[in-house]
């Protein structure tokens, strides 16, 4: 195995549909074409949109289509204290304040705090825990998207008002914890990166590298669970897979091969080129 890391991280919101399967397989593709560790990490750290059951069905599904972690599976809800350490590591530099704004506060005022919260002495248990954004401009290489510089303007969210720990805190945290050097997840997650490197910088993490890839989408809707996407059946792994090969310009019969050896002629074949600049692709489904 070479230095490469690299994970797929779902949201258990739901079982795993056709477009959660493609970003599930090209990660894993990135990371065995670099001879990597390929993690799978369940970001289950929102339970009023977490789905009953959603975990074990995604984690079967995976293995349905021989999608195996190679460490165990992590969960995010096992690691409350870590986030909670993190957030008091950016209290003590300064990079965070207490917001006790409301929604339609922040609605009505563009989204822009005009320093009262950060001025005002306020009561902390009452209060969402935000990043304070210095307005710098973040710079990075993504490996399918090209140069990219990006102005972060608000301030965002790290803690919420009902205590749960917001994904940009969460996901630094677990990255480097698993000492992931590959972020590769879909084009929608594109302007979450420059908040994560504003979280690396104020923490002094060495940042993994970026690699975004196009969200397949159907009848101009990004394939979602919100948007009532239907649950890739198990029984139908090899299709799936075939599918999902065609899409990344990979011909592969699904007659002939069992699922590992799609596998392994898929990592022979695959080059993350076809998906340069490249935003968004028609689903078959």
């Amino acid at each position: 195995m070479s230095s490469y890391r690299g994970r797929f991280a779902p949201s258990p919101t739901g079982p795993l549909h056709f477009g959660s399967l493609f970003a599930a397989l090209v990660s894993y593709l990135e990371a065995r074409r670099n001879s990597g560790t390929w993690l799978v990490r369940i970001e289950d750290i929102d339970p009023l949109r977490e789905a009953p059951g959603a975990s074990q069905q995604i984690i079967e599904t995976l293995e349905a289509h021989h999608l195996f972690s190679d460490e165990p599976i992590v969960f995010q809800s096992a690691h409350s204290a870590e986030y909670e350490s993190l957030l008091t590591k950016l209290d003590l530099r300064k990079a965070i304040f207490y917001c006790p704004c409301s929604r339609k506060y922040l609605a009505t005022n563009g989204g822009r705090h005009n320093e009262a919260c950060l001025r005002q002495s306020v009561d902390k248990q009452n209060c969402a825990q935000k990043f304070r954004n210095t307005e710098e401009l973040y710079y990075w290489h993504d490996g399918m998207q090209g140069e990219h510089s990006y102005k972060l303007d608000d301030d965002f969210v790290l803690k919420r008002k009902e205590s749960f720990y917001a994904y940009q805190l969460a996901v630094v945290n677990d990255d480097h914890r698993q000492n992931i050097t590959h972020v590769v997840r879909g084009y929608d997650l594109l302007f979450s990166t420059p908040m994560q490197l504003a979280l690396y910088q104020a923490l002094d993490y060495k940042p993994p590298e970026f690699s975004h890839f196009p969200v397949l989408s159907a009848k101009g809707q990004k394939l979602s669970k919100q948007n009532h996407a239907k649950a890739v059946s198990s029984l139908q792994a090899k299709e799936n897979l075939s599918c999902i090969f065609r899409l990344l310009g990979i011909e592969i019969s699904s007659k002939c091969l069992s699922i590992p050896q799609m596998l392994e002629t898929a990592i022979e074949h695959w080059n993350p080129k076809v998906l340069s600049r490249v935003k968004e692709l028609p689903s078959p489904y």
